[in-house]
């Protein structure tokens, strides 16, 4: 059950592309939004080319000016700001979410340019990574502050495997509480995209493989099928679809197709954080993706 959100703001106009879904998700829920800054040792004077909060006062402040200005009235909303500087701002967000407890954490992607590789190479990277708290990121819009944000149709990739389903409770939460409905989908490759060994054997037996990927189809089917029954029972809408190709370049399609407002995927930590940027195949629908995608860890 969602009650505590947590959006790091770092004081640009950037960052602020988190707060409309903050308040639509805690309206919707009843949930409370924490308003985190992280004093940063040494800052500059600027950050993404506007004033640097550089001052446990200042901040306050600040976080005091976005909640009255960005959030509906009704919505509760508390400020925590970490006074000590940290040399490390990410690590510093981290750290609070033993201490703030947040059930979601909200943020923006910055994304532009090599401020977009910041983020997910950093804050993104060791939070997502660290596999304790499901993550929604944001993309900016050209309009940066207080835009509205709906959620009428959430896009949910599976793969078959039931660890991967450890998002469908949050994703019927959300869904139930914002009015959204869900589409499950599953991506089966095609003889084309396939990579390593079984790219290797589909050379070799071309036709034995076309015939065990029509199978995987029919079997995802039967499986998003099975799931449907879930929601059903939860009264939930969903729709489902089994597509064919590479997976993330699916997923994306996918979403500009049923014009999904949101993309759930469950992903976990591999063998460090690096590796599990490059490889996890939600980072990597994130770092490309138009819509907010919600990345859930995996436990």
């Amino acid at each position: 059950m969602l009650e505590n959100l947590l959006v790091p703001l770092d004081g640009s106009a950037l960052a602020l592309a988190a707060l409309p879904a903050a308040a639509s998700v805690a309206q919707a829920t009843g949930a409370r939004i924490t308003l985190l800054h992280v004093i940063e040792r040494k800052a500059p004077q600027q950050v993404h080319h506007e004033r640097h909060l550089r001052e446990a006062a200042e901040a306050e402040a600040y976080l005091q000016e976005i909640a009255e200005r960005c959030l509906p009235a009704g919505v509760r909303a508390e400020r925590h700001v970490h006074a000590a500087g940290v040399d490390d701002v990410a690590a510093g967000i981290v750290q609070h979410i033993e201490e703030l407890r947040p059930d979601l954490i909200i943020m923006c992607t910055h994304g532009h340019h090599h401020l977009r590789q910041w983020v997910f190479g950093s804050v993104a990277e060791q939070v997502v990574a660290m596999g304790t708290m499901p993550v929604l990121l944001i993309p900016p819009k050209d309009k940066l502050e207080c835009e509205s944000f709906g959620s009428r149709k959430m896009l949910v990739p599976l793969d078959g495997e039931a660890a991967h389903e450890q998002g469908l409770p949050l994703v019927a939460e959300l869904a139930k509480a914002c009015g959204a409905s869900v589409h499950l989908m599953t991506v089966v490759a095609t003889v084309g995209s396939l990579r390593g060994v079984r790219a290797a054997t589909a050379s070799m037996l071309p036709g034995t493989m076309t015939a065990m990927l029509e199978i995987e189809q029919e079997n995802a089917g039967r499986y998003l099928e099975g799931l449907r029954e879930r929601f059903d029972r939860l009264g939930v809408s969903v729709e489902c679809s089994v597509r064919r190709g590479k997976r993330v370049q699916t997923i994306l399609e996918a979403a500009g197709e049923t014009k999904a407002d949101m993309i759930v995927l469950s992903t976990h930590g591999k063998k460090g954080t690096k590796a599990f940027w490059s490889a996890s195949v939600g980072p990597r629908v994130a770092q490309k993706a138009r819509a907010p995608v919600l990345l859930v860890p995996i436990r």
